[in-house]
């Protein structure tokens, strides 16, 4: 039997389904000791189903609607036009009728409100979907009200967002709530946690006069308070020259506010102080951060409306109520996307000591770092290679109260985990270390190659456990970690020595042209060749220009210069296969996993470059990498004492030329070595498909590696767990992650502290010398990339993957990066102006301005 109407005494989270989100959270409200809540009842979900389901045209509609997609604007508004007229001309049926009638006085006024099963969700808030409508007085009205209420589920702006968050227009129904209309003299929104910052411990309180529709219609500034712990920390008093009020006919009115009374503050400190405890206590029933309205009327402040705020950024777990302060791994790996928890586990298992986990992204823990005077400096110099985080952790320190400074002297516990510069002089300058760096890591590849087949079960976890350990030996081995430094020791060196004795800037960058051993550098060079090696054929062109099958190599071969470029593509993806973008991420599909994505990259590469460009640009780099050591060697020979300082110098610049082209070699190790153990572990989570433990394969990637290990044993597994996670990983790809984090939840991006830019220029860090202006192309998807001769390419990160494009490209422009991730080293080599950790710069640079970029200085102008 249904049931049409519930008091909101009678609701509560249990019943979401049967009343939306909005009736829920009201019936919690209403239950919680001291909340005054307006009092109403909750026309159910049953009632909207009734009226619904059995309507042959209303849902041959829907079934037209279900089949469109997002970009179908002008369809998606027609037919949604023609659903909600039909909805609002069915008669409520009288059984409906007669069950609202119950609970209504006909002298009151009420506020009708949609409540969709799909609102106020801790994933997706659907905030404003739907309509609501205030001071509406009499049965029929209110009825009438309540079919405009289910109508506007079928709005094009609750449509167009339930197709892009993967809602089925038939699994959202519509609750409508009928609550008494309170008038009152101030209204706003409360956050429980600082919406902009992300600080859990601030309350944010907006706040205007009259009805709080005035406010969220965006038709006046609200006055904002910052309240922590009892304390108003900020106030700003807008100038607020509109009120809305209710009339007692029914409806609403704007009115103009006296100028007297218009930066008057809306609410005294006191209520301010009342109203955060309010706030709190709400916090405290909900269990996580919130988003509430609030009127106050008689001095009483009545609660609307609560829902989860859905936008904050996640907190690493901690064991302890200490003060934590975490620094993004994403950012320092060129990689900000979320990862699934398989590849948050891996990556984990490989680092040398756990990091913390939050929104789908790794931090580290630098509070110990920070506190310790032996180690503060030297992990704010370190980490300032990149001035926004810098800038940022310097932010944290001036808070004073934040972290507890350790006494001076006193260590840090994690003082061990910096790692100082200055290794030059450990390091023996002989090109012969690398080769036989990359030799033993070559032959220790195949071994594993040959190994792993014999391990099966969970064998093959504790294989994998203990391989890691050895490898992660040989990567903090001395030579190994001198090849490394020795090279970024010396650039540094040298860019300092060059600015006092010459005057030059950054000359480290031109010195670094086409060094040898650079795998990265190499894997875009060589796919050039592989360009060239298809040019000559027109068919195979076309056909690669136009096809989207999964098996293209073996289609190849029927077209004339098929079986060369089908041996080329191979011949690449043996050596770079394992590459792809976000690559840290073991979960993520690999080129040789799926060489269709690297269609466009070859496509790209072919129409920029002419024939031998592969060398040609290696020796132009390599040419002017040796001008410049000439240039320089005779102007320092020049100088007093110039015969040491040319000698220390040459030292200097030989060191990067032999180590330079090294320091992209570890990650390329290690990558190729995970795509060895993910080989393994997918055969596993193939018989554990045909075992039927598991639906697919991709489902053992929501589970830790201790987790699949146990699956693997058990041959059980918790679909309710995979589910939620993957609902997880779908709300954090939303999700922005900052540069830095605390456990207050506080979120810090940092800012550049230079005058020396031109006016309305945008600023980044240098990273690549040299000045050039062309057409900007926003690209945020590898596989979209579409590149002309002469464009820079502008995007938010730029991994290994990313680098074959730099051979097409002039300039680059990043979000994300700093003087030693990789698509700095890369542009250095290839000798690209770059500018990278550029806030917002895909949205600041619009696609096909043309811009200049100065890799010198620091800074882009749009032209």
């Amino acid at each position: 039997m249904r049931t049409y109407v519930l008091s909101f005494q009678q609701i509560d989270h249990t019943i979401l389904m049967t009343t939306g989100g909005k009736g829920a959270n009201l019936g919690e409200l209403s239950s919680i000791a001291g909340i005054q809540v307006p009092d109403g009842f909750c026309v159910t979900t049953d009632a909207y189903k009734e009226v619904t389901e059995n309507n042959t045209a209303l849902n041959s509609l829907i079934d037209e609607l279900s089949t469109l997609h997002a970009e179908d604007r002008s369809r998606i508004s027609k037919v949604s036009a023609t659903i909600r007229l039909s909805i609002e001309n069915i008669p409520i049926p009288k059984e409906i009728e007669s069950a609202i009638a119950a609970y209504l006085n006909e002298q009151e006024s009420y506020a009708v409100r949609s409540s969709a099963t799909a609102e106020d969700l801790p994933t997706a808030s659907f905030a404003g979907q739907q309509d609501t409508y205030l001071n509406i007085i009499g049965k029929q009205a209110i009825l009438q009200h309540i079919s405009k209420c289910w109508a506007s589920l079928f709005t094009e702006r609750a449509v167009t967002y339930r197709i892009q968050n993967g809602f089925g227009h038939r699994q959202v129904h519509l609750a409508v709530v009928v609550q008494k209309m309170v008038f009152p003299q101030a209204a706003g929104i409360l956050f429980t946690a600082d919406p902009v910052t992300g600080n859990r411990k601030m309350v944010s309180i907006d706040a205007s006069f009259g009805l709080g529709e005035a406010l969220v219609a965006g038709l006046v500034n609200a006055d904002n308070y910052k309240v922590r712990n009892g304390q108003i920390i900020d106030k700003k008093i807008s100038s607020k020259k509109l009120v809305i009020y209710s009339l007692p006919t029914g409806g609403t009115k704007e009115q103009a506010i006296e100028p007297a009374q218009q930066n008057r503050q809306t609410l005294t400190d006191e209520q301010i102080i009342k109203l955060e405890q309010t706030g709190r206590k709400i916090e405290a029933h909900f269990g996580s951060p919130q988003d509430i309205e609030w009127c106050l009327a008689n001095d009483i402040f009545y609660i609307v409306q609560s829902r989860p705020t859905t936008t904050l950024f996640p907190i690493p777990a901690a064991n302890d109520t200490e003060n934590h302060v975490y620094v993004s791994v994403g950012h320092n790996q060129m990689m900000t996307d979320a990862m699934k928890p398989l590849g948050l586990a891996f990556w984990n298992i490989t680092t040398p000591r756990p990091m913390a986990i939050a929104g789908g992204r790794l931090f580290v823990d630098v509070t110990t770092l920070l506190a310790s005077s032996a180690t503060r400096e030297t992990i704010l110099n370190t980490f300032g290679q990149d001035p926004l985080l810098k800038d940022a952790l310097m932010t944290i320190l001036e808070h004073g109260d934040f972290i507890k400074l350790l006494p001076e002297g006193q260590p840090g516990k994690s003082e061990k985990a910096i790692t100082t510069v200055g290794f030059r002089t450990q390091v023996k300058n002989d090109p012969a270390i690398v080769a036989e760096l990359i030799r033993n890591s070559e032959a220790a590849l195949e071994i594993l190659k040959q190994t792993i087949q014999t391990k099966t079960g969970t064998a093959l976890f504790d294989f994998i456990l203990e391989d890691i350990q050895q490898s992660k030996k040989s990567l903090v081995d001395t030579q190994n970690l001198n090849g490394i430094l020795g090279a970024m020791d010396a650039a540094m060196w040298l860019n300092e020595k060059m600015s006092a004795w010459l005057g030059e800037i950054n000359v480290a960058d031109t010195i670094s042209q086409s060094v040898p051993n650079n795998v990265t550098s190499e894997m875009g060079l060589a796919l050039l060749n592989v360009a060239d090696v298809m040019r000559p054929y027109p068919e195979v062109i076309n056909y690669l220009q136009h096809t989207k099958a999964g098996n293209f190599l073996d289609e190849l071969v029927q077209y004339k210069g098929g079986q060369e470029t089908r041996d080329a593509i191979h011949a690449w993806l043996n050596k770079y296969g394992m590459r792809c973008a976000g690559e840290i991420d073991i979960t993520r599909t690999r080129w040789s996993e799926k060489p269709l994505t690297l269609v466009p990259l070859i496509l790209v590469t072919l129409r920029t470059n002419e024939p031998g460009a592969a060398k040609r640009k290696f020796d132009q780099g390599l040419q002017e990498a040796v001008k410049k050591e000439k240039e320089l060697l005779e102007r320092l020979t020049a100088l007093a004492d110039g015969e040491q300082k040319a000698a220390e110098t040459k030292e200097m610049i030989s060191l990067i030329r032999n180590f330079a082209g090294y320091r992209e070699y570890p990650k390329y190790r290690m990558v190729s070595r995970n795509f060895v153990y993910k080989q393994a572990l997918l055969k596993e989570a193939q018989q554990l498909v045909q075992a039927n433990v598991i639906q697919e394969q991709e489902d053992v990637y929501f589970l830790t590696f201790e987790e699949f290990r146990e699956v693997v044993r058990t041959h059980q597994i918790d679909y309710t767990l995979i589910n939620q996670r993957k609902n997880d990983f779908r709300s954090f790809e939303k999700l922005t992650p900052p540069r830095v984090l605390t456990s207050d939840g506080e979120m810090l991006t940092g800012r550049y502290k230079r005058g020396n830019v031109p006016t309305n220029a945008i600023v980044g860090l240098p990273v690549s010398s040299g000045i050039i202006e062309g057409r900007a192309r926003v690209i945020t998807d590898l596989s979209a990339a579409d590149l002309s001769a002469g464009d820079i390419l502008v995007t938010v990160f730029t991994d290994p993957s990313w680098t074959p494009l730099f051979v097409s490209i002039t300039g680059l422009v990043t979000e994300v990066g700093g003087l030693m991730t990789h698509g700095a080293v890369i542009a250095r080599e290839y000798g690209l102006p770059a500018v990278v950790g550029v806030e917002n710069a895909t949205r600041l640079i619009k696609d096909g301005q043309r811009i200049r970029v100065n890799g010198t200085e620091g800074y882009i102008e749009i032209l």
